[in-house]
C-alpha cells in the first residue's frame, strides 16, 4: 500500500480570492513504513503573500521569485502522487488548493479525486479525541512526537510530523523508543524519531482449529440468546 502524506503552504486562506500555492511537501509510505521518498517543492505563485501568512511559515515574495509555477512542476508532482493514498491534516483545505491551480492549468487534467484517495486525519482525529484540540502541535503532544523544530510552518517539516502522528493515531509504533529487535531508534537532524525501514514486518499468528471452533461456538451462542445474526459473520462474509 502507497501512502504519501501531504502538506501546502500557500499565499492565504481562500483560493476563490485568487490565493496559491507557495510550497509543496510529500513523504512516502509504503505498507505504513516511511521509506525517505520525498517530493518538496516552492513555487511561484504570481501574487503578494498575504502577511499574515508570511507570520505563519515565514516564506516571503522575494524568496519566491526565482522559483518555478505550478505549471512547470504540475507534471512531476501529478507522477509522484497518482495512485496513492493521500494522508492529509485538514484535507478539505489542501485539496482545495490542489484543485484551484489545477483547474488553471491549460490542459485541465482534472481534481486530486481523479489521481488520489484522501485521508484526512483531521477528520480522523476529531472521531478519536472529541471535544480537545486537534491540530498538529495537540497531535504531537497527545502521542509524544517530537516536533520542537517546528518553529514555523513547513510543507515538507509539517508532512514529515504529520506521518509520525498518523501512524501512531492509526496503531503504528512511531512514538517508541526501541524497534522490533530492542534496538534504539536512529534520530535524524530534524528531532523526528523514526523506525528504521528495514525492521522485520510484524508476525501473524494465525488461529489454532481448537480456536476456531470456539470461536465458532461463541458466536452461535451469541445469535442463539439475541435472535438475530451477528455482525462479526455478516462481516467475514
Amino acid at each position: 500500500m502507497r501512502q504519501i502524506v501531504l502538506d501546502t503552504e500557500t499565499t492565504g486562506l481562500e483560493p476563490a480570492d485568487g490565493h496559491r500555492i507557495i510550497e509543496i511537501g510529500c513523504v512516502e509510505l509504503i505498507n505504513r513504513r516511511i521509506t525517505g521518498n520525498t517530493y518538496h517543492q516552492y513555487i511561484q505563485p504570481d501574487r503578494e503573500i498575504d502577511p499574515g501568512a508570511i507570520e505563519v511559515h515565514g516564506i516571503t515574495n522575494e524568496s519566491l521569485a526565482d522559483k518555478p509555477r505550478f505549471a512547470d512542476i504540475a507534471e512531476e508532482f501529478l507522477g509522484f502522487i497518482t495512485g496513492a493514498e493521500l494522508v492529509i491534516h485538514n484535507a478539505p483545505f489542501d485539496v482545495g488548493f490542489i484543485n484551484h491551480e489545477l483547474r488553471m492549468l491549460s490542459n485541465r487534467p482534472g481534481t486530486v479525486e481523479d489521481f488520489c484517495s484522501i485521508v484526512d486525519t483531521l477528520a480522523m482525529a476529531r472521531r478519536l479525541h472529541p471535544g480537545q484540540r486537534n491540530n498538529l502541535d495537540a497531535l504531537c503532544r497527545r502521542y509524544e512526537i517530537d516536533n520542537s523544530q517546528r518553529e514555523l510552518h513547513g510543507a515538507l517539516l509539517d508532512a514529515e510530523i504529520l506521518a509520525d502522528v498518523y501512524l501512531t493515531m492509526t496503531g503504528g509504533q512511531a512514538s517508541l523508543s526501541l524497534d522490533a529487535r530492542g534496538e534504539t531508534r536512529e534520530v535524524d537532524a530534524s528531532g523526528i524519531r523514526r523506525l528504521p525501514a528495514d525492521r522485520p514486518a510484524l508476525r501473524v499468528i494465525q488461529p489454532t482449529v481448537a480456536e476456531i471452533a470456539a470461536h465458532e461456538a461463541r458466536l452461535d451462542a451469541i445469535e442463539q440468546g439475541s435472535g438475530s445474526p451477528v455482525l462479526w459473520r455478516s462481516l467475514e462474509t
